[in-house]
């Protein structure tokens, strides 16, 4: 071992007793039984080894020495009086005939106790993360973190890919988020972009030769933070296959992912090959979602033929979904308090009804139901109702209707036992993606999702739409979506390779062929010179290694995250810089407007 030390602090045995040893590691605790003997905890990467103090001159180096500070220990392995089964190194102990204080800790109280880091306030445990990744249980997950990335690296060299490196610096481009921008000092008003994503390169790798390409791609976005989601900067499997479809890349993920969920995750079943496809449509229809968690057996249903004219004023000309759970017996107490965080979650209010153990409809809107017995007989039909089985309804336009449907159909399948299998990971395809959707703020045509994908049947289906034969709506992309366990792990597409192809589906956003040169010239300059038609996907590491460990905060798969903020408290980033660095980049500030 280094740094002179002959064992790690996880590594000794009894079969180890009567050797001399020297350890190295954190004073973990220290617990003084006289005034000349103690036990000292000592901890490094590895485990924990007990330190048993039994004379003066011993006691009187660790004595004075805060908890955390780092020691080298020099003594002799013995077996334990009284072993403790829990550790690995629990029927030795070592009595040593000499410590060193390597690093002192200066502070005689910790922002927080160690090894119950995770119970701490978030911002303490963020501003002192170094104190907080010497927890075992945090460090555990960053582990998981280096093996993931480790197998997913072999596996992806097994199957033909090759591993570049594509640069961080580059040019602004419209991918959906805001772009973190780089003043460039020789270069006075311009600025790099740091890359929302390799797209392009990934690209520009497939028209320069290159078969396959991959990279454990770091991706930087301005966007706020979500429980699956780092603000600022995540971490990506970005993936590219030269004269490869949609089948091409789903038999490489569907190959390389499963074994590695079913070896690294909290739970050892995955699924596999083929995963489930679900076309977006019928995604949102059936699960009120385009990213469903499958261990779910619940399913959303149409109801609007059978209650907009119920008498009850929310469904009046609104879509109405259902979504039925059987042999539920939720206390109205529990139902209510669902309503409330569906509520909260979707922004709508839902609404229930039951059937109860008599078979009769009641609780929530059923008077309107029980209004009309033929209104009774179609709903108990339609929804297969028999007793106990509690049905959650939400009502809107559709968009809104499905999005409450889906947020209902994964709490009341979380809340009501026997719905829903926890102890696996299911993954699955979402495809036939829509390629254009009018733009919430706009109100105008956009691109709904990757504006580099091709849309399925290519020029000939652009140029109905143009003739007015078909709505712009109505165009597929070949885009698709792979998802596990209700999480979207990744968006990919079979790219755009034609210039003439790509100039007609920016024409359709009102962007011409010069706003196409001007944005995008690197890629529309090479595809000029015989591009190979190409398809690719990034699922995300960091919302990988979150399922695997099966923690609910993306932050503690993550060794130095940002808080909600995108602030990095330890490092106070973002922060202020001189006037004599604003002035080499050319940057004046202008204050905020009170």
């Amino acid at each position: 071992m280094v740094q002179s030390r002959t064992h790690t602090c996880g590594e000794l045995r009894l079969s180890d007793a009567g050797k001399t040893v020297t350890l190295v590691g954190w004073m973990e605790n220290i617990r003084e039984v006289g005034s000349n003997f103690a036990f000292v905890v000592l901890r490094d990467f590895y485990g924990t080894t007990q330190v048993v103090i039994e004379n003066e001159a011993m006691m009187a180096v660790v004595k004075p020495l805060n908890k955390e500070s780092t020691i080298s220990v020099t003594g002799v392995v013995r077996e334990r009086e009284s072993k403790n089964p829990k550790l690995p190194t629990g029927d030795i102990e070592v009595v040593p005939s000499e410590i060193k204080v390597l690093g002192r800790c200066r502070y005689n109280e910790l922002p927080f106790e160690i090894n119950r880091s995770r119970e701490a306030d978030e911002s303490q445990r963020l501003k002192y993360r170094y104190l907080d990744l010497r927890n075992p249980a945090v460090k555990k997950n960053i582990l998981l973190r280096c093996n993931v990335v480790s197998a997913l690296r072999q596996a992806m060299t097994e199957h033909g890919f090759l591993e570049i490196t594509t640069p961080i610096l580059t040019a602004s481009s419209p991918e959906g988020a805001r772009d973190y921008l780089v003043p460039a000092r020789k270069h006075p008003g311009k600025f790099y972009a740091l890359p929302q994503a390799p797209q392009q390169f990934k690209q520009l790798l497939m028209t320069a030769g290159f078969d396959r390409y991959f990279q454990i791609a770091p991706c930087f976005r301005d966007e706020d933070a979500r429980g699956d989601r780092s603000p600022g900067e995540f971490y990506q499997l970005d993936m590219e296959m030269a004269f490869a479809t949609q089948e091409d890349v789903f038999a490489v993920l569907e190959d390389v992912l499963p074994p590695i969920f079913a070896k690294y995750g909290t739970y050892n079943v995955a699924s596999s090959a083929p995963f489930t496809r679900i076309p977006y449509k019928q995604a949102m229809e059936e699960f009120g979602s385009d990213k469903p968690d499958l261990r779910i057996d619940l399913r959303v249903k149409d109801v609007t033929d059978l209650l907009a004219g119920c008498g009850f004023g929310p469904f009046e000309g609104s879509v109405v979904k259902a979504v039925p759970v059987s042999d539920c017996k939720l206390a109205r107490k529990a139902v209510d308090k669902l309503c409330a965080d569906v509520e909260v979650q979707a922004g709508q209010k839902p609404y229930w009804f039951k059937m109860d153990e008599s078979g009769a409809i009641a609780g929530g809107i059923a008077k309107f139901i029980n209004a009309n017995p033929e209104t009774v007989a179609a709903v108990t039909e339609a929804l297969g109702l028999k007793p106990n089985t509690l049905v959650f309804l939400s009502a809107g336009k559709r968009t809104d209707a499905q999005k409450t449907a889906g947020v209902m159909r994964r709490m009341l399948g979380m809340a009501c036992e026997g719905h829903m299998d926890r102890e696996r990971y299911e993954f699955c395809w979402i495809v036939d993606f829509p390629m254009y959707e009018i733009g919430e703020e706009s109100g105008e045509l956009e691109f709904c999702h990757n504006p580099f994908s091709m849309p399925t049947g290519g020029m000939e289906t652009l140029l109905k739409a143009e003739r007015g034969e078909i709505s712009p709506l109505d165009i597929l992309a070949d885009q698709y979506d792979l998802v596990c366990n209700g999480v979207e792990l990744s968006s990919g597409a079979v790219r755009n390779h034609d210039p003439e192809i790509m100039v007609k589906a920016f024409e359709m956003v009102r962007l011409g062929e010069d706003d196409v040169k001007a944005k995008f010239p690197a890629m529309y300059n090479a595809f000029c010179y015989g591009a190979p038609p190409h398809a690719g996907i990034a699922p995300g590491v960091d919302r990988m290694v979150m399922l695997l460990s099966g923690e609910e905060s993306i932050r503690e798969v993550i060794a130095f995250p940002m808080n909600k903020s995108a602030q990095d408290v330890m490092m106070d980033a973002p922060s202020a810089v001189s006037q004599a660095q604003l002035d080499e980049l050319h940057i004046a500030l202008v204050p905020e407007e009170e």
